[in-house]
């Protein structure tokens, strides 16, 4: 489990923040509040800030990923009350083996808030397995 990274977007920007004058931006505050919560829980997980996930229209952005694991992208996270779900994923995602969180284990706001998932690396010297046609 403590190969799993959550990515925060720390510049993520809340639409009329009244907040960020005085607290910085909300991905920023999501950010702190997910590693100090990460950190009273001990919680197997490394949170890591990043400058952009190039997800500007639905802040804030997060992003799960392990070695060997499917990477998955949420938007929509509040920066005040998001860090508990987003916690609760992470260790979701951490438990399953290809990070592919079942469906009905996910909070809500995971449900929703999906905006990718990217498979994992291949390591260099395996070849790429050929797609299967589709179903028709």
């Amino acid at each position: 489990m403590a190969d799993t990274t959550i990515h925060i977007c720390v510049t993520c920007r809340a639409a009329e923040d009244p907040l960020e004058a005085e607290q910085g931006r909300a991905g920023a505050r999501l950010h702190k509040a997910v590693a100090d919560l990460a950190a009273a829980r001990g919680a197997p997980v490394r949170v890591v800030g990043v400058e952009c996930l190039s997800v500007c229209k639905r802040p804030c952005t997060v992003g799960f990923a392990a070695p060997g694991k499917w990477t998955y992208v949420y938007g929509d996270f509040p920066a005040e009350t998001g860090a508990d779900t987003i916690l609760a994923g992470a260790l979701l995602y951490a438990e399953a083996g290809d990070g592919l969180i079942p469906w009905k284990q996910r909070p809500d706001a995971l449900k929703k808030g999906v905006v990718a998932r990217t498979p994992p690396l291949a390591p260099a010297s395996s070849p790429v397995p050929p797609l299967a046609e589709a179903a028709e």
